[in-house]
């Protein structure tokens, strides 16, 4: 797979995805719309590492519209890494139409393109949201994902169910990764971890939602990666055992598999607050709140079927990855300790 189509270039996660697959060779097209859900500028940031490599193309467009398309089919894309979407539970709660838009409608071109292009394999970006009301620990792929709290989660478990349509009518092998807290440098701003380490260097409060008592399986951005190129180099067979009296939601006759990429070990939101405070040297001022509209409880990651596929599971401790993310917060915005903390 020399030629990749990566969406969401100039997201995090697509920001990291595209320069280890450039690392490893590829000649990598990345398509984004650059939008201002968060600040911009950080999207930009990323592109213009990325355009420093000369293997890299970059087309800027709206996946829920059609215009890019043509733009893409001529770079002949032997795979895609689809990970451009609407993010943000609780954002689909207040602007629904923006993830109808992105998630289905967007996806929906993602999935006609691979199938008029027969790409080798599409790997896209699922969620842990989609376990929504399950309360049975760890989360498995095989559990059933029928009951979504919010729209985000609902999109995303949207996009399972078209992904393995596209499998089974056109046999294009698919797999779908449910990411887990995904954080480290080059973040987003409206993830905890960021809006945390902002606040708490500019000397503001931060909110802990059910006063605090709630557990992420945070997983570090490299081991996402990691997982994700090893995926892509081993497109999605059927399951030959798959038996459709008792089906695995997890896996398929037609190619197509579901994978959970997380730590495997679910932090409390109060250990992840204090763990950011060792990194920063500061000590964060808190206020308690109720728990919020599409929030779950816990989440927490079966990576068994990960492990046994790929001989890999996500491990880097939470320590590491959040003094690496504090480390790459003061170079970029040139923040430090005395000067934040006044």
């Amino acid at each position: 797979m020399e030629r990749i189509l990566v969406t969401g270039a100039a997201g995090f996660v697509g920001y990291h995805v595209t320069r280890a697959l450039l690392r490893d060779g590829a000649r990598v097209t990345g398509l984004d719309n650059l939008n201002d859900y968060y600040d911009p500028s950080l999207k930009h940031a990323r592109l213009a590492r990325l355009r420093e490599d000369e293997a890299f193309t970059f087309v800027e467009a709206d996946i829920a519209g059609r215009d890019w398309l043509d733009d893409v089919k001529r770079f002949q894309p032997e795979a895609v890494v689809h990970l451009a979407a609407q993010a943000g539970v609780r954002y689909s709660i207040t602007n629904p139409e923006a993830y109808t838009q992105s998630n289905l409608v967007g996806f929906a071109h993602v999935l006609e393109l691979c199938r008029a292009l027969r790409v080798q394999h599409l790997v896209f970006a699922s969620s842990s949201s989609v376990y929504g009301a399950n309360r049975t620990l760890p989360y498995a792929v095989s559990h059933n994902v029928d009951h979504p709290i919010s729209l985000y989660a609902a999109t995303k478990k949207s996009n399972e169910l078209m992904a393995h349509t596209y499998a089974h009518l056109y046999r294009i092998p698919v797999t779908g990764l449910r990411f887990f807290t995904v954080y480290g440098p080059w973040g987003r701003p409206d993830m905890a971890y960021f809006s945390f380490t902002k606040a708490i260097l500019e000397g503001r409060p931060i909110e802990l939602f059910n006063h605090g008592q709630m557990k992420r399986d945070f997983t570090y951005v490299d081991d996402v990666v990691a997982a994700l190129v090893r995926v892509l180099r081993k497109p999605a067979p059927v399951d030959a055992a798959w038996d459709a009296h008792e089906p695995n939601p997890g896996s398929s006759a037609a190619p197509y598999r579901v994978y959970n990429i997380g730590n495997h070990a679910p932090v409390s939101l109060t250990d992840f607050v204090a763990t950011i405070e060792r990194a920063l040297g500061v000590e964060a001022k808190k206020v308690l709140r109720p728990m919020q509209p599409g929030d779950v409880l816990e989440t927490y990651a079966d990576v068994e079927d990960l492990q046994r596929d790929f001989g890999f599971a996500p491990s880097t401790p939470l320590e590491t990855g959040i003094r690496r993310f504090v480390e790459w917060y003061r170079e970029y915005y040139g923040v430090g300790v005395r000067s934040a903390a006044g």
